[in-house]
């Protein structure tokens, strides 16, 4: 394994050290420019940074949950596979030593490839392997990548031996050790570009994460770690890189752009804050926005206190687009300046899969493919979710099923076995199904893409309509009469889809005709109305149980009982200990859409 360049540098992450490094890049002579004063040429130099953000443990253009090369609607593609050749390209363009390649965080969560080497053969093991996501990285020559929110989602552990085995800093100025309040990860990366000019021009990196791990990952990193905002950080830092040199200042920050928060007052920093940081900060010349699965190919911040404009670029998702930042500074009164900054994106489905990198990880790639395509039981009739988010369907009823039969055993014989058990549900993918016949790991997987876990909370009837009233927002408003397109009657407010919960063991309507907020009718258990003072146990997974969504009364409510194994995980060993999942034994209409009493499908 190549030599890791955090041991090299000895860079210390409690001591709040960042990791510098100098680079021999040589500009093309034609970069010298035009005539400045007196007929001498001004000194100029243009370089590129390449970035991309949440790849999601996706190397090649495959789709393990379909067993096939992934396709959407748009036709995009994923995986580094296709960025190794995108940014081939590029380098033989500009000159590799003209470019710096970084991302925004969230790497190594989100495909079964990820998975099988956090969980099944995991990379903390005695002379465990490497991960698929560092070998891939390390290939490809990243220099630096700032941690996500899924970094956190395997545990500490497993993130400090990926960390390992990169061969670039992972990067989280806003990732404190809860001791010392120092940076537990290096907060900045530093590069020298060699120009023809003799003077180099030295590029900081600032790495920023999401304050929300401190929710989403609570059971993780809690006294462990904390998560302050990125704006707080960003003033803190980006001064200190000038005063080290730094000639140009690009943040990485795992933090949308558009200055709100799922977790509402929870926290007082804002979740995706990337725009805010570019406003408020002053010195920073561009930033590589992640976290909100979002394309912007370029996009202007002008900063408050000195009106610079500063450029913001998100390249999507899964490797589906590569930013490009082109530079072009210029060599004035003894130091060099950003004269012009622009981003575009490109689309990985022009490139072809770089075929080193996908002979490099050729059998871990057919270990994940043969792993889930193990069969662990059998259905005696097809499921899916393609009309889930506005029907009750049976694969939800599945999920919800294996919830309240696992949260019921755990508090049998304690103080609340008595209690009835609700559990919330939500529509993760519309392409996820259970065929008839066999059934593989990868069918069971694929109803649960993330890697939440079971809790257990105390609701009232109160609270669960308000919580129900609250999700019901996902809907538009669709009065009575009007023709219904189910393509047009969702995600309402950009709410996605894994926001939008049903509830199992109560009986209840949405009318969709209704305002917001007064949608939830004939909420009903056991066929009566449901008294506001009665008590409920609701199976819930931990990102909506620490605040994920915002949803009410959840965050604050008792905690009953959690456990640590993945739902998706749940749902398997369900189907192995079962055989046959029958969806005639656990089928049911609970919940329905409406407009004044008349259900819409």
């Amino acid at each position: 394994m190549p030599l890791n360049r955090r041991k090299f540098l000895g860079t210390s992450a409690a001591s709040g050290v960042g990791v510098a490094l100098t680079g021999a890049a040589v500009a093309p002579a034609a970069e010298a420019g035009e005539s400045g004063r007196g007929g001498r040429r001004a000194k100029r130099y243009s370089f590129t940074v390449l970035g991309t953000t949440d790849l999601h443990g996706n190397v090649f253009n495959w789709d393990y949950f379909t067993d096939k090369e992934f396709d959407d609607k748009d036709h995009n593609d994923v995986g580094l596979a296709k960025i190794s050749t995108l940014v081939n390209e590029v380098r033989k363009a500009k000159g590799r030593r003209n470019t710096l390649l970084i991302d925004a965080g969230d790497t190594i969560q989100g495909t079964q490839l990820s998975y099988y080497y956090a969980k099944v053969d995991p990379i903390t093991a005695q002379h465990g392997p490497v991960h698929p996501m560092a070998q891939a990285m390390n290939a490809i020559g990243y220099d630096a990548a700032a941690l996500g929110n899924h970094e956190f989602n395997y545990g500490i552990p497993v993130l400090r031996k990926f960390e390992e085995q990169c061969d670039f800093p992972l990067l989280g100025a806003n990732a404190l050790d809860a001791k010392t309040q120092k940076p537990a990860f290096p907060p900045y990366f530093m590069k020298r570009l060699r120009t023809p000019h003799g003077r180099d021009v030295k590029v900081a990196v600032l790495g920023l994460t999401n304050p929300g791990i401190a929710i989403w990952d609570k059971a993780n990193v809690q006294g462990k770690m904390t998560f302050p905002g990125l704006e707080e950080q960003a003033a803190k830092w980006v001064p200190r890189l000038r005063s080290m040199g730094a000639d140009v200042v690009i943040v990485s920050a795992h933090s949308g752009s558009s200055g709100t928060s799922s977790y509402g007052d929870q926290l007082p920093y804002v979740e995706n804050a990337a725009g805010l940081v570019a406003e408020q900060v002053p010195g920073i010349d561009a930033i590589l926005v992640g976290h909100a699965h979002t394309e912007i190919p370029e996009y202007f911040v002008e900063n408050k206190k000195t009106g610079k404009k500063v450029v913001l670029s998100e390249p999507l998702k899964w490797g589906q687009r590569l930013t490009l930042f082109d530079f072009d500074l210029v060599w004035a009164k003894g130091r060099w300046t950003v004269e012009k900054a622009g981003a575009k994106v490109l689309n990985s489905n022009t490139a072809a899969e770089d075929r080193k990198v996908t002979r490099l990880l050729a059998d871990e790639h057919k270990k994940v493919v043969a792993y889930v395509n193990q069969v662990i039981g059998t259905s005696t009739a097809a499921m899916s979710t393609a009309e889930g988010p506005y029907k009750d369907v049976a694969i939800i009823d599945l999920i919800n099923l294996v919830q309240t039969e696992t949260v019921a055993a755990a508090l049998k014989g304690g103080a609340y076995a008595a209690l009835p058990v609700l559990s919330q549900g939500s529509c993760f993918s519309r392409t996820a199904q259970i065929p008839a016949g066999e059934v593989t790991i990868r069918d069971a997987a694929g109803l649960y893409p993330f890697e939440n876990t079971l809790e257990a909370r105390l609701l009232t009837g109160a609270q669960l309509k308000d919580y129900l009233e609250f999700s019901a927002r996902y809907y538009v408003r669709t009065p009575a009469g009007v023709p219904v397109d189910p393509a047009k009657l969702t995600n309402a407010e950009s709410i996605p889809d894994y926001n939008y919960d049903a509830v199992r063991g109560v009986t209840y309507e949405v009318d969709i005709a209704k305002p917001a907020g007064s949608r939830i009718v004939k909420l009903a258990f056991e066929g009566k109305a449901v008294d506001p003072k009665a008590e409920f146990v609701l199976a819930v997974n931990n990102y909506r149980a620490s605040g994920g969504g915002n949803f009410p009364h959840i965050a604050g409510a008792k905690q009953l009982w959690a456990n640590s194994e993945e739902i998706r995980n749940t749902i398997i060993g369900w189907v192995k200990a079962k055989g046959t999942v029958d969806p005639g034994q656990f089928a049911s209409v609970d919940w329905k859409l409406t407009r004044d009493g008349t259900p819409v499908f």
